[in-house]
């Protein structure tokens, strides 16, 4: 009965909010709420202890708390930085639009038709909107829309008499490389300093750890004095301000991966006096319910009175007609991660309550495969060096080593992700479940990367959506095909044999990718694998061909990988098979890979310096000892 009054409400707060606007400054309320969103780089929940008694303190925050709602569950979809500002300024899942790849390749996609930015939502309404800090995202808009569409100004007191504003502020100094350039002290054995199940307790680690919590603690203060500058404008209690995390991380094994430390972020919302009316939250409390990136920009339009873009997968969270009861209800979150810089992978999860289902579509494709940027962590290096040299116990050397195809996670019990609970006969009814959930989304987005991203930029960057829309029921097949990774080998034979014999190049390439999950299993297809390495149409079968005969040492893949290299016309295909490259040679049972720059092709010469082609080569081309 509530939530139908509240909705009959919601014509009548359309009109209030369409009046003209009053100051906003001093004691006068304004019609419409403003908004701040306040942002960390690189951290997760796991920093903090509002969230985890190991985190850095934060009383700032927890002040900011008081006068709001902490949210426990708020999740970044994806786990870096453009891929995750897309996911957050469209509303729109990024594997669905085309924008869930890390910088780098060309051409970007256009917004889907019908979707505006949060940003120019906003400012069409009337918002002043500003931003200071970073503007990263996936995604091309043409200069004229952009000038036209975003900001107004780096400084929200700039806006006209009465105007409401967005201000969005962007904190970096938590980012990644604040710990490259931290200089581990070989006098401080940070003896008691808490560090991951998943990392060996080092001096490094220990270090690295205190080091970051110390630099949450200035994200705090910083928060603080924003809160202040607001109060003293006389607007803090018009203002919604919403501070979060752009993603998780930043030890190694979070950014870019979709641990909870990859996706799970912290989210606070401070709920302003004048604007209480609109939430049916109360101030000083803790939320349950499950919000997503894609859901910001639809709650803080549905806050404005401003109706959301009908193509955005978001939902909003706070509002008229949303109750407490409503946002309690949502249990669910999906994630995704695919290129980060130079490094490949492709990776999804859901979680939904307290157990989350990671599916990883190359399991073989370990999770520390090179990185250049993420290795200039020391704690990345002494972790990988630790592995060589055989000092890590089997959670610790995990990320080093080819993951399950499926993994399933009690992140209540188990926060860091260390027992996968996949082949345990106790949870294989929720196993089930959620797998067919998971299935549902992927299928229904459809989800883009079913095709290698060197594709997607020849055929579907003009229109991301409208190419799934057309191949979405080609998408489910190739979902199908990588499924039978998930059978017993004896059950997933005859549709292997299919995936390889077809006409379509993707069939066959998801099917010799599957044969790289069985590894040895698949022998029975090396005289076939042989045949397409050799003489395939497509190039990126020759090299999935290659990556499976090597992975299980029947053949040397280093031939038919140069020869693919020189022949391929595509600089994003050459960073995808150089990715299968430094796989082959930092993996088992590994081969020494050198590429010589001046016979590897035209693509290649023709590579920036700072290309990510270029990347993998310096690191191949390295002195290895």
């Amino acid at each position: 009965m509530r939530r139908s009054c509240l909705m009959l409400l919601l014509p009548a707060m359309a009109l209030l909010y369409c009046l003209p606007l009053c100051a906003a400054e001093g004691d006068k309320p304004a019609k419409r709420p403003n908004f701040v969103w306040l942002t960390s780089e690189d951290n997760s929940v796991h920093y903090m202890d509002l969230y985890f008694k190991t985190g850095a303190s934060t009383p700032k925050l927890q002040e900011l708390a008081r006068d709001g709602v902490v949210f426990n569950h708020a999740f970044s979809v994806a786990p870096v930085c453009s891929a995750a500002r897309s996911v957050l300024s469209t509303g729109c899942y990024g594997s669905r639009i085309g924008t869930h790849f890390h910088r780098g390749a060309q051409p970007r996609p256009p917004l889907p038709k019908g979707v505006k930015t949060v940003y120019e939502v906003m400012r069409e309404a009337g918002y002043f909107t500003a931003n200071l800090g970073k503007t990263d995202y996936n995604f091309s808009m043409s200069s004229e829309r952009r000038k036209n569409g975003w900001w107004l100004g780096s400084d929200w007191r700039k806006r006209q008499p009465g105007q409401p504003f967005f201000f969005k502020r962007n904190v970096g100094r938590s980012h990644e490389s604040s710990l490259h350039r931290f200089r581990i002290n070989k006098h401080d054995e940070a003896k008691g300093e808490f560090v991951m199940p998943r990392h060996p307790n080092t001096q490094v680690f220990r270090q690295t750890h205190r080091r970051y919590n110390e630099i949450m603690s200035t994200i705090d203060t910083g928060v603080g004095e924003i809160v202040e500058e607001l109060k003293e404008a006389g607007v803090l209690e018009d203002t919604f301000i919403f501070y979060f995390g752009d993603h998780g991380g930043v030890l190694p094994g979070s950014k870019g991966y979709v641990y909870e430390t990859g996706l799970h972020v912290p989210l606070v919302v401070r709920i302003p006096e004048n604007f209480k009316h609109l939430v049916d939250l109360k101030r000083g409390t803790r939320t349950d319910g499950f919000v997503e990136f894609v859901d910001f920009g639809a709650t803080i339009m549905h806050l404005a009175g401003v109706k959301p873009p009908a193509g955005i997968d978001g939902k909003p969270f706070m509002g008229l007609g949303i109750s407490k009861a409503d946002l309690e209800a949502r249990d669910e979150t999906f994630g995704h991660a695919d290129r980060f810089d130079e490094k490949y992978d492709l990776v999804r999860s859901l979680r939904k309550g307290n157990l989350k289902y990671i599916r990883s579509y190359q399991p073989f494709t370990f999770d520390g495969l090179q990185n250049n940027y993420r290795y200039h962590m020391s704690a990345y290096k002494e972790w990988r060096n630790f592995y060589k040299e055989g000092k890590l116990n089997p959670v610790q050397a995990q990320f080093f080593e080819p993951r399950e195809p499926e993994a399933l996670y009690d992140v209540v019990k188990d926060p860091y992700e260390t027992k996968n609970l996949a082949k345990d006969p106790a949870y294989a009814e929720q196993l089930k479940k959620l797998r067919a959930r998971f299935t549902e989304r992927m299928k229904g987005m459809p989800d883009l990367s079913m095709y290698p991203e060197p594709y997607l930029l020849q055929n579907a960057m003009k229109d991301p959506v409208g190419f799934g829309r057309k191949h979405k029921a080609e998408i489910a097949e190739l979902i199908d095909i990588a499924d039978l990774s998930l059978l017993p080998f004896s059950k997933a034979k005859a549709g292997i044999t299919a995936a390889l014999k077809s006409d379509n190049p993707w069939k066959r390439y998801w099917g010799l990718i599957v044969c790289s999950c069985f590894m040895k299993e698949a022998k029975g297809f090396v005289d076939t694998a042989r045949t397409l390495a050799s003489d395939d149409k497509n190039q990126l079968v020759r090299t999935r061909a290659a990556e499976f005969l090597g992975l299980i040492g029947v053949q040397d893949p280093r031939p038919v990988i140069k020869d693919v290299i020189t022949k391929s016309q595509s600089h994003q295909e050459i960073v995808l098979i150089l990715n299968t490259a430094v796989l082959l040679e930092d993996g088992k049972p590994g081969y020494d890979f050198t590429i010589d720059v001046e016979s590897a092709g035209v693509k290649i010469r023709q590579s920036p310096k700072w290309s990510a082609a270029y990347r993998r080569i310096l690191y191949l081309n390295r002195e290895k000892k």
